[in-house]
């Protein structure tokens, strides 16, 4: 009697999943996460769960904690074949959340999700990682590197991060106070940063421009899209060291007029002057391009303002003074105003 052929034996390799691989990025992006090693850290990459210790200066400290990722900006990413910044984006969306509550950010996690492990794709995006942590000053102290076949079309992946920052709880920064007469200061973007990509990409794919020809001095319009998000943790550091901030927006999804109301009680509005600062050449070219509505520009991206700070009045020339010694330029771009029931929280004029 014939028996039955005895089935091939199957691994998990063949069914699309290379652990060694996986092991070999660990040990690639090592020497990355020991640059951002910071007080507090404990233990290097590879455990179950990754150790931090709260500062001991902190007398009531209070944990915030953000997340985030790039969103379609990878699109663009996978495209162009540029993995080296997006990493600067991803930290960089979680950690400028965390800070406008007052927080310092103190340690970051990534996830990163593909069907098939590109080792030396996944390095250079997490070196890009490990890099927007030593901006912001927190540490890089753990991850997940994701292998799943079948779900990502090849050379494509997902990312998401997660930054746990601290605060004095007598210095957590609510917006309560803030009063008609405060000043707003913008602290400028480095460009589109990671909000609004699906209008980005909608536009490309009508405008159909070459994305290589010069474009910005010496930058093409491909520089100019994929330029990362800047980190304004250090600046913005140095500055509450110094003076009382009462409140701090950061632009992301819903631009000036979808951010600065979530920091604004309700008897006050922001009343923004659109000519106080230069549009970058960036948003004008979407504009041109995509024929965008002027509201639409200010819902949908920064417009060249990446974080907007409230401080009294009397303290908006040092606050400016002391964040351009940080090196991060600050301009007044607007004024708190008394505001009616029916009256929008902020207006862009």
């Amino acid at each position: 009697m014939t028996q039955p052929a005895t089935p091939p034996s199957l691994s998990y390799r063949d069914a699309g999943v290379d652990i060694d691989a996986g092991d070999a990025l660990v040990e690639r992006i090592k020497p990355f996460a020991r640059k951002t090693l910071r007080e507090g850290a404990l233990g290097g990459l590879g455990g179950f769960g990754a150790l931090f210790e709260v500062p001991k200066r902190y007398r009531e400290p209070v944990l915030v904690s953000g997340t985030d990722g790039v969103g379609t900006k990878l699109k663009l990413a996978f495209e162009l074949g540029r993995h080296d910044t997006v990493g600067i984006d991803l930290v960089a969306m979680s950690v400028n959340d965390v800070l406008v509550q007052g927080a310092e950010p103190l340690f970051f996690l990534d996830y990163f999700a593909c069907g098939k492990l590109d080792v030396d794709t996944a390095a250079r995006v997490i070196e890009g990682i490990a890099k927007g942590c030593e901006l912001a000053g927190c540490a890089l102290i753990g991850g997940e590197t994701a292998e799943m076949p079948g779900m990502y079309p090849p050379g494509e992946y997902d990312l998401a991060g997660f930054a746990v920052g601290v605060v004095e709880k007598s210095r957590i920064i609510t917006g309560q106070d803030i009063a008609p007469g405060d000043a707003v200061l913008g602290l400028p973007s480095s460009g589109a940063h990671s909000n609004g990509y699906s209008l980005v990409r909608g536009i490309l794919a009508a405008a159909r421009p070459d994305l290589f020809a010069p474009f910005d001095g010496a930058r093409t319009l491909a520089d100019a899209l994929m330029e990362p998000t800047r980190i304004y943790v250090k600046p913005m550091r140095a500055l509450l060291a110094e003076l009382p901030v009462k409140g701090m927006a950061h632009i992301t999804g819903g631009g000036l007029t979808g951010n600065v109301p979530r920091v604004l009680p309700p008897n006050v509005k922001a009343v923004i002057d659109a000519s106080a600062w230069h549009r970058p050449p960036l948003f004008q070219w979407l504009q041109s391009a995509g024929k965008v509505a002027e509201s639409e520009m200010h819902r949908v991206f920064n417009c060249g303002i990446g974080l907007c700070v409230v401080v009294a009045p009397e303290n908006a020339g040092q606050a400016q003074a002391l964040l351009r010694g940080a090196g991060q330029e600050a301009l007044e771009i607007g004024r708190i105003e008394a505001r009616r029931d029916t009256e929008a929280q902020t207006a862009v004029v």
